[in-house]
């Protein structure tokens, strides 16, 4: 709190000191209960902070790596915007603000260290770390002129989280800390505003309930509700000192009933309290489902920062706000943002009141609107990243409370990076380095159809861009359940909090009938890139009937609404989509990516229509044409039966000649498609006894058959017979039986049909001038006399084509697919023969690991939770076991050509640390699929990006 008048400075009031560990001892039985609760061992991380006050401090036994507090105050901080390791990133803001002589309120960081000591020492943080608090308290008195817990002239704290990487709304706060029944008067003596003070008292009371002693927020929210009610009133702003001084004395009775102790009256054990309650919710549920879903690890501790409180709810010269730089949602170069009067930061968040557009704060206070411009421009500029920052005014003074690196949609992500190079606040490098390039996915999905017919019902905030369309449910949990049974959802809440982390990962889309464009919805929602409707206020939710009322009409569970996030509009039923347009800004950050990285990418593509939509992604070629996806089409699976049905070669070649133009028709169109761009083509791979119908459904139609009375022989015939061969096709472990290049050496007459299409179709382009690179992939080899035997099949029936056409010089490779262990231990045997390897990560996992592609997803989740494995490894390349086998295929393969090319064709080829990895490799290429294409671009050109990073810092 910023002091109305200067008075001596104080000395904190002593603690008795009742046992060495006093502090911990006097906490109520209750609150070290509640502490327990949620225990977890977290490993302690070395952090890889600059800190800069003494490279050692040990404190009793504990002994850290850097000091355990951090001061900043007076426009001097002991850290800086650097070392948001040690500082989480809320604290390394205010330290940097600090130094560059922004008004910010005095305060210190206790460090993220201090986090991990707190779990590994039995949820307890070292008594000797409080004694380094009270020097600290000390010296934000000295500069305010205020002293904790004092009756005449109290300082008042905030106690809030901040993590490395920023988690908005996981963790807690809790304000307006050290007021009690001494210091709530000598507040209202010194501001002479009664109903100021109880306002923040009926707050601090709320939050240390809730966050301290966890207690259901809704049993305070109920108390204020029923007072409201009970006075006609819509506003908490409408309360006054008496409704204000029940409702605190309410809390209380609901803290000391749900508790069994008495609300907590000394500002230090108030503190001590709050503090470690901030920790322990770094292990809340919703944090922890925040770092799995954003992959932040879990040993990286949350800081805390104690700061002065500074109030905007004062009166109407006072208020409060948050805004951006940017606009989160579209990257224009805009001031964005909220702000309310005679307010405090969590009204404006929590959406309890409707905030006012940051514009018109220019109108109400044009000198602190200017100050403010300035300082966030500064502060862009500074840290050459859109800013998020919260602000508040008291009785019209300015203070910045936090600036961080603003979360955005990734439309707009992708609009500021380009923008910002053209400004040359970055370079082209910085920005492609911005982006995680899994968000890309987000770009790459349909909107609305503006042609379409659409019913709007409302309309709130456009809090996030996008559009969905759901079933409607009105509880994280309903969400959760409907999702997983394959439903598509809309999240609908009055206003959505942290808890509800896990529904709003489910849903599609959220709407919201209370809030602003930086409520917890709109926030979240951003990050997640999901649509969001937020402030939707003629929407009443009634979470208890199940329903929505928008004017007369009323909608109930399940039935489905669309959400336009970009217009804020609400339409009744489902609403048809189109697919995105890629160009502009998109195109241009992708030609960026496309100068640096060293990497091809191909597509995993088997149609026409696939191949389209891989070029329009920026694919530069087809890694991966699996030709068994083109039996299964309707007007020829039934050939592919009769094939396998053959009891003889002829009868077998019969239907392979019927399948020859379907296959040279269909690699024809791919070819056309590439336009001269490499297309690798796989052999039949799969088992034979896939392209048969499901041996209940047969015996139930034969069933039938038999029944009728009509004369069905043949069919009942072909029926049987269907029936015999799916006995005798049979596999105990098909994965690892008849398949692959195993079965075109029985059947040597497949791999011939499908090499005559292939060089056929190639010659039926290469006639109109085109240029054409066929490349034929021979799959599951292990033996080199297994290649060898393909290879000549495919030599042969080529060479067969060709000179029956009469063409020479003309190009075409025959490789294989590394899939299996054994071949990648005779990698060099092979590289003899073959023009080219194809690593099949999927099987080559699967062999390697032990685990069955099909059954293994019933604990992979589990082994990734329990931290057994750090990814699922059919998701990311498994490095230190699969890795290693790629590692020595690629050696012992260029050991024999060195210019052997060499790339991965399973859906790794889409995962940003796979692709890292084959960067790593030395590979020529991934392939993945279409939708993955730009995402592998971005990565492949991040990795070359960081090997630069390193060369340059090896060499200095």
């Amino acid at each position: 709190m910023v002091a109305v008048k200067k008075i001596k400075k104080g000395r904190p009031p002593k603690v008795e000191k009742k046992s060495k560990n006093s502090r911990i001892n006097s906490m109520t039985k209750t609150t070290k209960s509640i502490m327990k609760k949620n225990e977890t061992n977290i490993k302690e991380k070395k952090t890889s902070s600059r800190a800069k006050v003494s490279p050692e401090k040990s404190i009793g036994k504990i002994k850290f790596e850097h000091p355990p507090i951090y001061f900043f105050g007076g426009g001097k901080a002991d850290g800086d915007g650097g070392m948001r390791d040690l500082l989480g990133g809320k604290g390394a803001g205010l330290a940097e603000m600090t130094r560059t002589g922004i008004p910010v309120p005095p305060g210190f960081t206790i460090t993220t260290e201090v986090c991990k000591v707190y779990y590994q020492n039995n949820l307890e943080v070292p008594p000797e770390v409080d004694r380094e608090m009270e020097k600290y308290i000390a010296k934000m008195e000295s500069i305010l002129g205020t002293k904790f817990g004092d009756s005449e002239n109290p300082l008042l704290v905030s106690v809030r989280s901040g993590a490395k990487f920023s988690m908005p709304g996981m963790m807690d706060t809790v304000l307006n800390l050290g007021l009690n029944k001494d210091t709530l008067e000598g507040l209202i003596k010194k501001t002479e505003n009664e109903r100021f003070v109880w306002d923040n008292y009926r707050r601090f009371v709320q939050m240390f309930g809730n966050v301290v002693l966890g207690i259901d927020k809704e049993k305070f929210e109920e108390v204020i509700e029923a007072k409201k009610k009970e006075r006609k009133i819509k506003q908490d702003s409408s309360l006054q000192v008496e409704d204000l001084s029940d409702i605190v004395k309410k809390y209380k009775a609901i803290i000391k009933k749900k508790t069994g102790e008495l609300f907590p009256d000394d500002p230090w054990m108030q503190l001590r309290m709050a503090r470690d309650a901030v920790f322990r919710s770094w292990n809340n549920p919703r944090a922890i489902s925040y770092r799995k879903l954003n992959n932040i690890a879990t040993n990286l501790g949350t800081a805390v920062n104690i700061q002065a409180m500074v109030f905007g709810n004062m009166g109407n010269s006072s208020g409060t706000g948050v805004g951006f730089t940017r606009n989160p949602s579209t990257g224009v170069k805009e001031f964005y943002g909220e702000y309310l009067l005679n307010a405090q930061g969590e009204d404006v968040v929590a959406g309890i009141r409707t905030p006012q557009p940051i514009s018109q704060l220019g109108h109400e206070m044009p000198e602190v609107y200017k100050q403010l411009r300035e300082i966030t421009t500064r502060l862009e500029k500074h840290n050459r990243d859109v800013q998020d920052f919260e602000f508040t005014i008291q009785e019209g003074k300015l203070y910045m409370l936090q600036t961080r690196t603003g979360k955005r949609t990734v439309q707009a992500a992708l609009k500021i990076a380009v923008d910002m190079v053209k400004e040359k606040l970055i370079t082209k490098e910085e920005a492609l380095m911005r982006f995680d390039p899994a968000q890309l996915d987000q770009l790459l999905h349909p909107r609305l159809d503006p042609k379409a017919d659409i019913e709007i019902i409302a309309k709130g905030l456009p809090a996030s861009p996008g559009a969905a369309s759901g079933a409607i449910f009105f509880t994280a949990d309903a969400a959760v359940k409907a999702a997983k049974g394959g439903d598509s959802v809309i999240l609908v809440r009055q206003e959505t909090n942290p808890d509800d982390i896990e529904g709003m990962h489910a849903a599609a889309g959220i709407l919201t009938s209370r809030g602003g464009m930086t409520s917890h919805a709109a926030v979240v929602a951003r990050g997640m890139g999901k649509c969001c409707i937020a402030g939707c206020e003629a929407a009443r939710v009634n979470e208890a009937k199940k329903q929505l009322q928008i004017g007369k009409l009323i909608i109930k569970e399940k039935e489905v609404i669309t959400l336009n996030g970009s217009t804020g509009e609400v339409m009744i039923g489902a609403v048809a989509t189109i697919e995105p347009e890629l160009s502009g800004e998109f195109a241009e950050f992708m030609s960026w990516a496309d100068e640096i990285k060293k990497l091809k990418v191909r597509a995993n593509a088997d149609t026409p229509r696939d191949a389209i939509q891989a070029r329009k992604f920026g694919a530069e070629g087809i890694g991966l044409c699996r030709t068994e996806h083109m039996f299964f089409a309707e007007d020829r699976l039934s050939i592919v039966q009769d094939m396998i049905l053959a009891d003889s070669i002829e009868e077998r070649q019969h239907a392979l000649d019927k399948l020859l133009p379907f296959q040279r028709h269909d690699f024809k169109a791919l070819f056309e498609v590439m336009d001269g761009l490499p297309v690798t083509i796989r052999t039949l791979d799969p088992p034979l006894h896939e392209f048969l119908p499901d041996k209940k459904a047969i015996e139930e139609e034969i069933t039938k058959l038999d029944k009728t009375d009509e004369h069905y022989d043949n069919q009942l015939a072909k029926k049987r017979k269907i029936l015999q061969r799916i006995d005798e096709l049979k596999e105990i472990n098909p994965m690892l039986g008849h398949r692959g290049c195993r079965l075109g050496i029985v059947f040597p007459e497949i791999t011939e049909m499908q090499v005559r299409a292939i060089i056929e179709a190639a010659y039926q382009v290469m006639k109109d001038k085109k240029r054409v690179v066929p490349e034929i992939m021979i799959p599951l080899v292990g033996h080199i006399n297994e290649f060898s035997n393909q290879k000549e099949v495919v030599k042969r029936i080529a060479e067969e084509v060709l000179l029956k056409h009469k063409v020479k010089d003309f190009e075409y490779l025959i490789g294989t697919m590394i899939e299996i262990p054994r071949a990648v231990l005779i990698a060099d045997e092979i590289a003899g023969e073959a023009d080219f390897f194809s690593f099949g990560t999927n099987d080559l996992t699967q062999m390697t690991m032990g685990f069955s592609r099909d059954d293994a997803g019933k604990f992979l989740r589990y082994y990734v939770e329990k931290n057994i494995l750090p990814k699922d490894p059919f998701v990311s390349i498994d490095q230190d076991g699969v890795g290693k086998l790629i590692e020595m295929g690629v050696k012992k393969g260029r050991s024999v050509k060195s210019n052997l090319k060499i790339g991965i064709c399973g859906e790794h080829g889409g995962d940003p640390d796979s692709i890292e990895f084959c960067h790593r490799m030395g590979l020529d290429y991934v392939s993945c699929s279409p939708f993955r294409v730009p995402i592998a671009r971005l990565s492949a050109a991040q990795a070359t990006i960081k090997e630069k990073k390193k060369t340059a810092e090896r060499d200095k």
